[in-house]
């Protein structure tokens, strides 16, 4: 059963994906945040793969998700950004308020050299 939040987020979501798209020039950088872990992917929606990807648990799976771990997770996104030439990306923040770890995570990610 589905709470309101949930639902709430599953709406503003969709909202958001229908408005923008990664393509493989400036793939999508999207953003999963669960109650332990915080999760980024660059996605290229032409052609439905994830290019790069960055997890709190590969960083380190011994402390919950935190402001400091999502920065850190944000800078690994972008590293391997970097890594496979991509520098500009499309934000896709999937229902989550741009605050706390959604923003550390973006922050991150500009901070490794990409841009949105």
């Amino acid at each position: 059963m589905a709470t309101r939040k949930e639902l709430r987020r599953e709406r503003i979501k969709k909202n958001i994906r229908a408005k923008i798209a990664g393509s493989a020039e400036r793939p999508r950088l999207s953003v999963y945040r669960s109650n332990t872990a915080i999760y980024a992917q660059l996605i290229d929606d032409s052609k439905g793969v994830t290019l790069a990807s960055a997890s709190s648990i590969e960083i380190n799976k011994d402390i919950n998700a935190n402001v400091a771990l999502a920065k850190e997770v944000g800078k690994k996104v972008a590293e391997k950004a970097v890594a496979h030439g991509i520098s500009a990306v499309v934000f896709d923040r999937s229902g989550y308020l741009y605050h706390g770890k959604v923003k550390a995570l973006a922050e991150g990610a500009r901070e490794g050299g990409l841009k949105f």
